[in-house]
C-alpha cells in the first residue's frame, strides 16, 4: 500500500501490538474493503473476518484472487444484519475490531448506537473522525462529524471536540490546534454557528473541553491557508496549521472530505470515536487505501 509518510506512526502503531487484531467486517463484499483489510492482514495488524453473502464474498475473493488467503468466513442469511452479527462476535471475545463493509451507511449505524448492544460510552458522544491528508497540506487534517450530526448543537460539538482530540493524541499529536468552521470569522447573530462557535470558545476559555488550542468562528481559506490570514490582516498564529475541523453541520463535513477525496486525491482513515470498542468505517466507493489506513487507525486507539 501506498500512502503518505504522515500515517507511517500511525500503521507502525497498529504494527506494534504483540497479536494482529480480529477484524469483524461486516457486508465484506465490497472490492476496496477486502484490498485494504488483506494489505493490513499482510502488514501484521489485522486477521480478517469475512461477514455476509457468501455468494457475493465469495465472487469477490475469486475476482480479486484472494480465494487462498488465511480468513475466517462467517455467512450469514440476507434476513440478518451483517452489522449485527459483527458486533454479537465482538461482545462472546470472538472478534477485536468492527469495520463497516458493503452496508448502508443507516443499516450500519442503527446496530452501533442501540443502547441494548452496549457500545455507546455514559460520558461520550458517538462521532465521526476523518483524518486526511492531500498533496496541498503538510499535515494530517482531520474533520469531523462527517456522518452521524446533521445540524450538531453546541453541546454536540463539545462532544465532537474531545473525540478529535483524542483520537489525534492516539496518532502522537499533542494539543492540536482545532478550527471552529463557519462562513465568517467575526461572530453574527445573523449566523447561529457563528455565534456557536464563539460561545464554544468561551466555553473552552472557562474550562478547558480537551487538551487543544481552539478556534472560531473561522473561514475555510483562513483554517488552510497563512497567506490568506496575511491577505485579510487576520492575525492567527494557527492559520495554515490546523490539525482538525469541527464543521458547523453533516453536509459541510461530507462535503469537505468528498471533495477532498475525489478532487484533491486525498489518502484519509475514518473512525467512529467514542464508543466502546473501534469502529472503522470507509465509504464503499472509497480507495482501498482508505480502508487500510481506517484499519490502521481503529487499531492505534486501542
Amino acid at each position: 500500500m501506498n500512502y503518505p509518510k504522515e500515517f507511517e506512526a500511525i500503521v507502525e502503531k497498529a504494527r506494534s501490538f504483540k497479536t494482529p487484531r480480529r477484524v469483524a467486517v461486516a457486508g465484506a463484499d465490497n472490492e476496496n474493503i477486502l484490498k485494504g483489510v488483506f494489505a493490513a492482514q499482510e502488514a501484521g495488524f489485522a486477521e480478517p473476518i469475512l461477514i455476509g453473502s457468501f455468494r457475493k464474498i465469495k465472487a469477490a475473493l475469486d475476482k480479486l484472487g484472494l480465494a487462498d488467503r488465511s480468513y475466517d468466513f462467517q455467512p450469514v442469511n440476507v434476513d440478518v444484519n451483517p452489522v449485527q452479527f459483527a458486533i454479537e462476535m465482538i461482545r462472546a471475545g470472538q472478534a477485536d475490531v468492527l469495520m463497516r463493509g458493503n452496508t448502508q451507511t443507516r443499516d450500519f449505524l442503527l446496530p452501533v448506537l442501540n443502547k441494548a448492544n452496549h457500545l455507546i460510552r455514559e460520558d461520550r458522544l458517538i462521532t465521526h473522525v476523518n483524518v486526511m491528508k492531500y498533496e496541498g497540506y503538510n499535515r494530517l487534517l482531520a474533520v469531523s462529524d462527517c456522518t452521524l450530526l446533521v445540524e450538531p448543537s453546541i453541546e454536540q460539538r463539545e462532544e465532537v471536540i474531545k473525540n478529535m482530540v483524542e483520537v489525534l493524541e492516539k496518532f502522537g499529536i499533542k494539543q492540536p490546534n482545532i478550527a471552529l468552521l463557519s462562513l465568517v470569522e467575526k461572530p453574527s447573530f445573523h449566523m447561529r454557528d457563528t455565534v456557536e462557535a464563539q460561545t464554544i470558545v468561551l466555553h473552552h476559555q472557562e474550562d478547558p473541553i480537551a487538551d487543544c488550542n481552539l478556534v472560531g468562528p473561522i473561514t475555510y481559506d483562513l483554517i488552510i491557508s497563512k497567506e490568506a490570514a496575511r491577505n485579510k490582516y487576520y492575525e492567527c498564529e494557527e492559520c495554515g496549521e490546523f490539525d482538525g475541523i469541527v464543521v458547523p453541520s453533516l453536509l459541510a463535513g461530507n462535503l469537505i472530505c468528498k471533495f477532498w477525496d475525489t478532487h484533491l486525491n486525498a489518502f484519509g482513515c475514518g473512525i467512529l470515536a467514542g464508543a466502546e470498542i473501534p469502529i472503522a468505517i470507509s465509504g464503499r466507493s472509497e480507495s482501498a487505501e482508505h480502508a487500510f489506513l481506517s484499519l490502521a487507525g481503529s487499531i492505534a486507539m486501542f
